[in-house]
Order: structure tokens, then sequence, then C-alpha cells
């Protein structure tokens, strides 16, 4: 299984991006998605996750700014994120569950395969 993701940058506050996550080698369908990152000096955080029916949760941090969804047939997984802060720079993650999961994943143990990331940062 691989994941790659792309559409980082360098962007000033406010503005938007939207970050992909290519997927292969697994049906993708079946699989609970999310995005995590990890700031320079801090541990990973969750960002987002949707399970593969469509039901998505959020870290109160990004609630109302961030949408996660995914496009079955592409096998990708995006990341709209508006109203950028300077605290959302991060190197940014996806990851793939390794099994099916009804409800949105957000334990990082359950996630089985990861993409190797993408740099965004926010200039104020």
């Amino acid at each position: 299984v691989q994941l790659v993701e792309s559409g980082g940058g360098l962007v000033q506050a406010g503005r938007s991006l939207r970050l992909s996550c290519a997927v292969s080698g697994t049906s993708f369908s079946i699989n609970g998605m999310g995005w995590y990152r990890q700031a320079p000096g801090k541990g990973r955080e969750f960002v987002a996750a949707i399970s593969p029916g469509g039901s998505t949760y959020y870290a109160d941090s990004v609630k109302g700014r961030f949408t996660i969804s995914r496009d079955n047939a592409k096998k990708t997984l995006y990341l709209q994120m508006n109203s950028l802060k300077p605290e959302d720079t991060a190197e940014y993650y996806c990851a793939a569950s390794g099994g099916y999961s009804i409800v949105p994943v957000t334990n990082p143990d359950e996630y089985g395969y990861w993409g190797q990331g993408t740099q965004v940062t926010v200039s104020s």
C-alpha cells in the first residue's frame, strides 16, 4: 500500500490550500482515512478522519475551517484547508486504516499505512 501526499506549500494567513493523498495497493473504498500533522518539536496531532461511508470527524482546532473528503473512484483523499493560521504550520500526513471501520478512525494505532508527508507553512 502506498500513500503519496501533495499540495503543500507556503501561504499567507487567511488563505487556503488543498492537500491530496493518492492511494494505491488497496481497494481504498473500504479503508478509513485520516490526516495528521506534526509541527517542529511537537508530537503527531490528529486533524481529521473520514469513514468508508463518508462520516467525518475533526479536531477542535480545525473544525469549521478544514474539510476532509474522499473520491473512491480516484482513490484519493483530500483536505481542504481554509482560513489558515500560522499555528497550522506542520508536516501533514495521510493515513489509511488496516481494516474496515464504520466510524471515522481517530486512534493512530488503527492506521496501518502512512504517507511521507507534505509541508504546509503559514506565514503571518
